[in-house]
């Protein structure tokens, strides 16, 4: 039997397209900036989100700590949903390595509140750190890949910015936010000073990520890498890939949404299971399994051995990811090995 990996969209391999730009990609070194295809992909992306300038770096959570590194220095303070990626998933990287004081601040589907944020930033005074930046999410993850309203993020923004903060996004899905909505990716970065996204993802690159603002923001931000040890040479065999993605696969992420509402529909209709339908807005689909009587762990180990790879969501929750290797019959699979490991 061969399994059905849901776990996440990073599970998704290279395309045929991309395995012949990496053969015939032209490289030089970046850190001279001489590699032609880096060079390439970051005036394809900074395009993409409105930006004037980009840089590749190795993975998201790179990206993320570089731009906090760019805006703020230690003993600065940054605002985070307490929920965000940046806050729960990158190894505390933002205090332990970038020196900052997060400020959390809570969410609902990765929504903040414009009023809770504005009476998150303290007045200066000698007792407090120093607030620098405000981090948004879109699309955000633990709230199940649910969109940010461009409007209500335009609010987030200019609060934070009336208020002499940076804002950075996390966009490791924003093409996901853009095809779901219509837009074009620039529409959510437009108020925002630096942005993230990921090309590992739905976008089916090996490895990669990119960061883009002001040209001086990544000028400083290539010194970061530096440190970071991020720098790399003939950094173009996987620049390739970004390039295709960026040219021929965001469009077809609709497919992956699309996919993913079937199968949220369908589990909801297994015995112990619930998926609030609201919160599939993109590829993910968290299944409340609270009915089953069963843990986290239970339910993940029955899944395997049905055949079936999911992520832990504890203590009530599994996370389910559709990407470019699922078609409808692999939907259709997955649903009825989901429904028979519950029921044993």
């Amino acid at each position: 039997m061969t399994p059905i990996n849901m776990s996440s969209d990073t599970q998704t391999l290279p395309t045929e397209r991309m395995y012949d730009a990496m053969r015939s990609a032209p490289l030089g070194d970046d850190m001279l900036r001489a590699d032609p295809t880096v060079n390439r992909l970051e005036e394809i992306a900074a395009e993409k989100v409105g930006k004037e300038a980009a840089l590749f770096v190795p993975s998201g959570t790179m990206g993320n700590l570089v731009a906090l590194m760019v805006h703020a220095k230690p003993g600065d303070e940054v605002l985070l949903d307490a929920e965000s990626h940046i806050y729960y998933y990158e190894a505390g990287s933002v205090a332990s390595v970038a020196g900052l004081m997060p400020r959390v601040v809570g969410s609902r589907r990765g929504r903040l509140d414009p009023d809770q944020v504005a009476a998150a930033v303290r007045k200066r005074d000698q007792h407090f750190p120093v607030p620098r930046v405000l981090c948004l999410e879109n699309t955000h993850n633990r709230s199940g890949g649910c969109i940010v309203p461009v409007e209500l993020q335009n609010r987030l923004a200019a609060v934070a910015h009336e208020r002499g903060l940076a804002v950075h996004l996390d966009g490791a899905r924003i093409f996901d936010a853009a095809v779901a909505t219509g837009l074009p990716a620039a529409a959510f970065t437009e108020h925002v000073d630096s942005v993230m996204f990921c090309l590992s993802k739905g976008l089916s690159c090996p490895a990669g990520s990119v960061i883009a603002g002001t040209a001086a923001f990544i000028e400083q931000a290539r010194l970061v890498r530096k440190r970071l040890g991020g720098a790399m040479r003939q950094a173009g065999i996987l620049a390739a890939c970004g390039v295709v993605a960026l040219e021929t696969m965001i469009e077809r992420l609709a497919e992956d949404h699309t996919r993913a509402r079937r199968l949220a529909e369908q589990i909801s209709t297994i015995p112990g299971l619930s998926v609030d339908l609201e919160s599939v807005q993109t590829n993910m689909v968290y299944v409340d399994h609270t009915g089953t009587g069963l843990d986290t762990d239970e339910v993940l180990t029955r899944l395997a051995t049905a055949g079936v790879l999911a992520s832990d969501r504890a203590p009530t929750h599994i996370r389910l990811v559709a990407n470019r290797h699922h078609g409808d019959a692999e939907i259709t699979e997955a649903v009825e090995r989901i429904r028979r490991a519950v029921s044993d």
